[in-house]
């Protein structure tokens, strides 16, 4: 008798996952992932980003002048680089042989492990959307460390951390190098904001300074491997006049133009929130930006919705491809518009982000993420372990068309 063996196990598993069901495990609960147009065709070793940024000079009222102060457009292009990411699951053997003959059972089993991988990995790449590259997902608020009990800076960046990740820390937000020393989440209580760590993967939770002996306060943390190395998102694009150095960005000195290279950025937190996001707005209208939907993190969304009473309106928003599910959203009337508010579980807390969508694009060379199965294997036999491992991969970057057409706010 025959046994189920990989190939006819990859023949199913292409079966329960089409690209539809796919794009649903990935997008449902990751909006502005789900809203960006996609390009899946970045080959090469880089993708070409031009934008002009200022128009020919060669105007003024004395034609001499005119003539003599002409100058050409102002252009600039960002080159794209590719970043990776990758999950992987392993499955073992005795559990696919035990039920054999029960195929619902044997693929319920698969669908966990493939279901976690691609879970894992969106909200990977939908948190590294909103943020600068370094692959930081929250800042440690602890001055002491003879502690097991690990505490956010902002507890709602607790939303980043699951159990078993293996975390580390830097005292710098990329740009440097992590400490010596690494923790496995053991245990997380998402309403303080705070976990515990283990020096193995489901062990003893241990002292933050036994594990990092050289942690300090206001550490960044990040998941192990990831420094440095993650998609170069919002908060990469959108960057404070003051914070704006000549270091290059994907090849351009943003510094000749801050606004229109680095976008539109405020600080909103001395206001109601309504007038935080109309006034950012407003300011990106000015500069010729049409910034069409607004996110933000929940309880941003919480407090516009209650700020609104009896007048807040809703509406629903479907990403611009045929899928089964729309984002609630609340509608809000600005000077050129509608705009559209949505909360982001991966957004910046604290930070909301008012963009024109038909600007942004998520490069990637195939689908992102996809699993893998470039031999027409989705499972590969384990070398060293009885079992089998599934991988699912992302090949990305995000680019902008037109970086002063968008803009960010703090919200608090």
């Amino acid at each position: 008798m025959a046994s189920l063996d990989n190939t006819s196990f990859s023949a199913a598993l292409k079966t329960i996952y089409p690209d539809k069901v796919v794009q649903n495990l990935v997008y449902k609960n990751n909006p502005l992932f789900a809203m960006l147009n996609k390009y899946e065709k970045f080959g090469g070793d880089q993708l070409k980003q031009p934008l002009i940024y200022g128009d020919p000079q060669g105007r003024s009222a004395t034609f001499s002048y005119a003539q003599s102060n002409q100058a050409p457009s102002a252009l600039k292009a960002f080159f794209l680089t590719r970043v990776r990411d990758y999950a992987t699951a392993s499955i073992a053997n005795e559990t696919l042989k035990a039920s054999e003959g029960n195929e619902n059972a044997f693929l319920e089993a698969a669908e966990l492990e493939i279901n976690g991988a691609l879970h894992s990995i969106s909200r990977s790449l939908a948190i590294a959307l909103y943020r600068n590259g370094s692959g930081s997902i929250g800042r440690l608020a602890n001055t002491a460390f003879a502690t097991h009990t690990w505490t956010l800076v902002n507890a709602d960046d607790i939303t980043n951390f699951e159990i078993n990740q293996a975390i580390v820390v830097s005292g710098t937000d990329g740009g440097g190098t992590v400490r010596t020393g690494v923790g496995y989440i053991v245990a997380i209580d998402r309403d303080l904001g705070t976990f515990q760590c283990s020096a193995t993967n489901g062990g003893a939770a241990a002292n933050i300074d036994t594990l990092i002996p050289a942690v300090a306060a206001s550490d960044y943390i990040f998941i192990q491997g990831d420094y440095g190395l993650k998609a170069s998102g919002l908060d990469a694009w959108l960057v404070p006049s003051s914070a704006l150095t000549a270091t290059p960005f994907f090849g351009v000195d943003r510094t000749s133009d801050k606004t229109r290279l680095a976008g539109v950025v405020q600080d909103g937190r001395a206001k109601p929130i309504e007038e935080a996001i109309i006034d950012l707005v407003t300011r990106v209208n000015r500069e010729g930006g049409r910034p069409d939907t607004f996110f933000c993190d929940h309880t941003d969304w919480a407090n516009l919705e209650k700020a609104l009473g009896s007048k807040v309106q809703y509406v629903d928003v479907k990403p611009n491809y045929d899928l089964s599910f729309a984002f609630k959203g609340i509608a809000m009337n600005t000077p050129h518009g509608i705009v559209k508010v949505l909360a982001d579980v991966n957004a910046t807390s604290g930070w909301g982000y008012a963009l024109q969508m038909d600007t942004w694009r998520l490069n990637s060379l195939g689908k992102a993420p996809t699993l893998f199965d470039t031999d027409g294997l989705t499972f590969l036999r384990q070398a060293s372990a009885d079992g089998v491992e599934l991988r699912v991969y992302s090949y990305h970057q995000l680019g902008c068309s037109a970086p002063g057409w968008n803009g960010k706010v703090q919200l608090r």
